[in-house]
């Protein structure tokens, strides 16, 4: 076959080849793709309603009125039965507000969308446990004499668990000197967290900063580890604090109201 095409004027073996290559393009243009495209998603403020519900309520202890906000980000993901095409892989690539993931690291691989969705909320459930457990033990507080409800069941995953522990906080103690842990101003950022007030790592960093400049936040909170990811897409007029624990967290919080020294990345 190739010594024929070979033979064959410069021009008619170009256009020969080309059809080969076209006709590729064109079935990979339309068939689905292993990926999921996902962009800024909605952010929700800790201190505040949810939906028409209260998202921190306590029971055994005095709690604070609050200003300013603390904001949960999120991304938003194309869902795991829907397919994406090369189309759609080729704009994401070139919009600072969208990013093509492996839809493994997105949703796990070979889950339905229900077994999925269960696993989310699940783990959802576990970060507000560890949230809650983080917050009492930071303000040497017993979980038999406070009783903590978090109410955020329509978004999963583990990354709201910084946001919810902060929330709890400032409730309770403000920044320890009665004032507020914001400030007054609108805080957003993500992590999860461990019951011992480790900060972790998180995904979609990129989006969410971007999310929380749309809404407001004039800081964003960020997993040390993943400073050049937001900083990357980071909004003008927004402050990146990175952090590892709770304790360094709420230290930081308060020299940025002190006009302290604040940790930067």
């Amino acid at each position: 076959m190739l010594t024929r095409l070979t033979a064959l004027p410069r021009r008619t073996a170009l256009t020969l080849s080309a059809i080969p290559v076209l006709a590729l393009l064109g079935v990979t243009a339309f068939a689905p793709l292993p990926f999921a495209v996902a962009q800024p998603g909605s952010t929700a403020d800790v201190l505040g309603e949810h939906k028409g519900e209260q998202v921190i309520t306590i029971e055994g202890a005095p709690t604070r009125p609050t200003e300013g906000k603390l904001l949960m980000t999120t991304i938003a993901a194309t869902a795991p039965n829907v397919e994406v095409d090369l189309g759609e892989v080729v704009d994401a690539w070139f919009r600072t507000d969208r990013a093509v993931m492996p839809r493994e690291a997105v949703y796990p691989s070979g889950d339905t969308t229900e077994e999925i969705e269960k696993h989310n909320l699940g783990e959802m459930k576990k970060s507000q446990g560890d949230a809650v457990a983080a917050a009492l033990s930071h303000l040497d507080e017993s979980p038999k004499d406070v009783r903590v409800g978090l109410k955020m069941e329509d978004i999963g995953g583990p990354s709201a668990g910084l946001l919810f522990t902060l929330g709890i906080v400032d409730k309770l103690d403000g920044d320890g000197s009665g004032g507020d842990l914001t400030g007054g101003r609108t805080i957003a950022g993500t992590g999860t967290i461990t019951a011992d007030g480790k900060v972790g790592a998180v995904g979609g960093v990129a989006l969410k900063v971007q999310a929380a400049g749309r809404d407001g936040a004039s800081v964003f909170l960020v997993p040390k580890a993943e400073c050049a990811d937001a900083e990357s897409e980071l909004p003008d007029g927004v402050r990146l604090i990175p952090v590892t624990t709770l304790d360094g967290t709420v230290d930081a919080l308060r020299a940025l109201n002190t006009k302290g020294k604040v940790p930067s990345c």
